[in-house]
């Protein structure tokens, strides 16, 4: 088959980066990102060649601020094969019905619930399992990080237990509006948090439980992670079993804080500074009385990305072999 053709529906934190990494894939090309406001975000996404869809009865703002459209949201998804909504949490469900009419495929965000697409996706976890489907949900940043290091360990020793600590971000950094300027905020203060059971979603087997706090930061979330495994092994086979995985990057006790693992990813070349890949520090991995504990920080911005490619590729039938399919993503996206 010709390359499938991909709708971005929203062009925000999240949309924009998934379509540079589709423009990048050989077996894809983009059909056209939305947008509900003629600002800077539109401008650039005409800058770089991407077709400019928008609301039906909002051209004219559009055309009066100088921005270029295609036409309407819904003629770019009837143009697709498959739509990635990147549309703000809540917004993804009103779409639904627009998909199914349209007869085209969908994949949401973490920001939607499981219940809306029916499954929940993970590129190692999973991949097998979204291969044809009509609808999918790429899981959070969160959950996405937690899943590769899980998946991980659960397949070589088994867990018996996994207890997670979430110190998350208060929001993005191009984000003015919201978020504790000099507070530490519980989220929720009900416990435990939603992010144990957004794993079950895609490992159900898993034991799991998690809380979070909101911290006066926006570079990324950090993970403090205890699990009670079912097998003996020390820290060294630990380390060996994540530097083979591919979405897990060990870093150094050199770099001492977030901020320098965004510095890192700025010098490393990375697109936009972005950090795909778990990052976790080598030196915190450590097993007392028999349970494994160490930190890992997850930048919430783009950990998702590569996995909503994936997603795309099994949805799409283009590689049955979730293994290939993630080498290919990592390697056209230069992770």
């Amino acid at each position: 088959m010709g390359k499938v053709k991909v709708a971005i529906n929203g062009y925000g934190t999240i949309g924009k980066r998934v379509a540079d990494a589709v423009a990048l894939q050989d077996d894809m090309e983009i059909v056209g990102i939305s947008k509900t406001r003629p600002n800077f975000e539109a401008n650039v996404a005409v800058g770089k060649g991407y077709a400019v869809y928008v609301p039906e009865g909002n051209e004219d703002s559009f055309k009066k601020a100088g921005v270029p459209i295609a036409g309407t949201i819904q003629q770019m998804i009837d143009a697709a094969d498959i739509v990635v909504d990147c549309t703000p949490g809540g917004v993804g469900e009103q779409n639904k019905h627009i998909y199914e009419k349209a007869g085209v495929k969908a994949i949401w965000q973490g920001g939607e619930e499981h219940e809306l697409a029916g499954f929940s996706f993970n590129s190692e976890a999973n991949y097998s399992d979204a291969y044809g489907k009509d609808f999918a949900r790429v899981v959070s940043c969160n959950t996405t990080g937690l899943t590769r290091v899980i998946y991980a360990l659960d397949q070589a020793y088994g867990i018996k237990k996994a207890r997670i600590v979430l110190m998350r971000r208060a929001t993005d950094p191009g984000d003015s509006k919201k978020g504790p300027i000099n507070a530490i905020v519980p989220s929720p203060i009900k416990l435990p948090s939603h992010h144990g059971p957004d794993v079950n979603s895609i490992m159900p087997h898993i034991k799991i439980t998690s809380t979070a706090v909101k911290l006066s930061t926006t570079l990324m979330h950090m993970h403090s992670i205890n699990i009670e495994l079912k097998k003996k092994c020390t820290a060294e086979e630990v380390v060996k079993l994540f530097e083979g995985r591919p979405r897990l990057m060990l870093i150094g006790s050199d770099v001492l804080s977030t901020a320098e693992v965004m510095e890192l990813g700025k010098d490393l070349g990375h697109s936009r500074g972005d950090m795909q890949k778990n990052c976790i520090w080598k030196d915190s991995i450590s097993i007392d009385d028999g349970e494994l504990y160490m930190f890992q920080a997850i930048h919430q911005e783009s950990d998702v990305i590569p996995e909503n490619v994936d997603c795309i590729r099994a949805m799409m039938k283009l590689e049955k072999d979730g293994a290939k399919s993630i080498e290919k993503t990592n390697r056209l996206m230069g992770l």
